[in-house]
């Protein structure tokens, strides 16, 4: 007899990690909507933005470089800033199957820090996906730009890349909507997708889907499209089928093409096998015809009449692109250069390495030091790393380099003396002898000086007087 027993430390880990303003701002709705199973940190360059958010695990970036007040629209400094604190998100991603990477693009800190991240999600070994925003048009070319080369980037260092042009917002807000409301929306993409992954993970199905399904479709895919539909009556499961592939914030891609493809109906008991039939058959049509399609059902009463539908589809070609573009491989790196600075620490002569204060603001809890990156949050290797100098910098072509200005060195303290007059000291006295005068002074002492008497002024010892006699 075999007895099973519930163990959670096997469950999948699943992070999710708010870089910049932006980011920070995805994550507060997520915490705020209850989602379970999530692990929440963030990320930012200012500290005061850090201070007032409810994530547990917060991350000061690049304290040394920006003393805490943000990136200035400026990605170089949010990318150096990330640099500057590699091992704090290590640590915080450290144990994570899947990491959801979210930032708003076009400024400093989500642009320049959010590549560097998934970088480092992707040496720990988790599942990377990014959902980031891209600026409305009135914010600028300038900053339109920088949001385009920084999806670029991004686009090299995730498996999967999801993106929401916030320019959508004005397509399915109405002119009453308030401006918190319409950017809920684009927060609820990420809300939706992430709850969507977390379900299929947790929840048993009728025909089940774990997550060795999910790393099938999603790994190393590129760009991708997820949604959810949810809706009831005669034509649920087509309606909800529609509304998963058809979200009108997501970018302008296609269905048509995907060659991964993982579709998930959840549904009360009264679900039928006609319903389930007519929403696959549907996401099947729009597929490729070779498409790899992973199929999960889930049986949940407390849907009631209503039906939901997720889909994850990857592989698919955008339009004017003559095929799909898969990730290029990488080899991991990152961790070597922290063991290859660890080399170049041991020969340095004992006493002549500084340690920095670390620059997170918290830590996971569960943190146990590692001794593979010798270094401390916020200590800056001297030589550069190979992410460094490998990574194309052409997102930062468009800002000019930021250097660090030196600061001039604080004046030391000089202590407050008081100032107190001294009198001046007499000179040494030194005595002057008149040795003539002293000489006619003692003849006349003499003089004066009865000598016939002199035996009746000095007492005489008895014993002298005796032997006088």
């Amino acid at each position: 007899m075999f007895e099973f027993e519930e163990n959670l430390a096997h469950a999948a880990k699943i992070k999710v990690i708010g870089v910049g303003g932006g980011g920070g701002n995805a994550v507060r709705t997520m915490i705020r909507s209850k989602l379970d199973g999530v692990e929440f940190i963030v990320g930012n360059t200012d500290v005061q933005a850090l201070r007032n958010h409810e994530a547990m695990v917060k991350i000061q970036l690049g304290n040394d470089l920006t003393r805490g007040l943000g990136a200035g629209s400026n990605p170089t400094v949010g990318r150096d800033a990330a640099l500057e604190d590699v091992r704090c998100i290590q640590e915080a991603l450290a144990g994570a199957d899947m990491v959801f990477i979210t930032a708003g693009m076009g400024g400093g800190t989500g642009t320049g820090a959010s590549p560097v991240i998934a970088r480092i999600a992707k040496e720990v070994g988790a599942l990377t996906v990014g959902v980031v925003t891209k600026p409305f048009s009135f914010e600028g070319k300038r900053r339109l730009s920088q949001a385009e080369i920084g999806i670029q980037e991004l686009r090299k260092e995730v498996d999967t890349l999801i993106t929401i042009p916030n320019e959508r917002l004005l397509t399915v807000a109405t002119k009453d909507t308030p401006i918190l409301d319409s950017f809920k929306m684009a927060d609820d993409v990420l809300l939706q997708a992430v709850k969507g992954i977390s379900d299929l993970i947790t929840i048993p199905g009728l025909i089940n889907l774990d997550f060795a399904d999910v790393k099938t479709v999603m790994r190393e895919t590129g760009m991708a499209l997820m949604g959810t539909g949810r809706a009831h009556g005669e034509n649920r499961a087509l309606e909800a089928a529609k509304q998963a592939i058809s979200s009108p914030l997501l970018e302008n891609v296609s269905i048509a093409g995907a060659t991964g493809i993982l579709l998930n109906i959840t549904g009360s008991s009264n679900m039928t096998l006609f319903e389930v039939n007519e929403a696959s058959k549907l996401i099947q049509e729009e597929a490729h015809p070779e498409a790899h399609i992973i199929f999960g059902a889930v049986i949940d009463d407390k849907m009631k009449d209503d039906l939901r539908v997720t889909v994850i589809a990857t592989g698919f070609q955008r339009e004017g692109d003559s095929k799909v573009v898969n990730m290029p491989e990488r080899q991991p790196y990152v961790l070597k250069s922290w063991a290859r600075a660890k080399a170049q620490s041991q020969t340095q002569p004992a006493g002549s390495q500084t340690t920095t204060p670390a620059s997170a603001v918290s830590r996971p809890s569960q943190y146990t030091p590692s001794e593979s990156p010798h270094f401390q949050p916020g200590e800056r290797v001297e030589t550069r790393s190979r992410f460094e100098t490998e990574t194309p910098r052409s997102m930062f072509e468009t800002t000019p380099r930021f250097e660090t200005p030196k600061r001039a060195p604080v004046p030391q303290a000089t202590p407050m003396l008081a100032e107190v007059a001294f009198e001046k000291e007499d000179p040494p006295f030194k005595a002057k002898i008149n040795f003539e005068k002293e000489e006619t002074d003692l003849k006349k002492m003499m003089s004066e000086v009865d000598l016939a008497n002199i035996d009746d002024e000095y007492d005489i010892p008895a014993f002298i007087r005796r032997r006088a006699d």
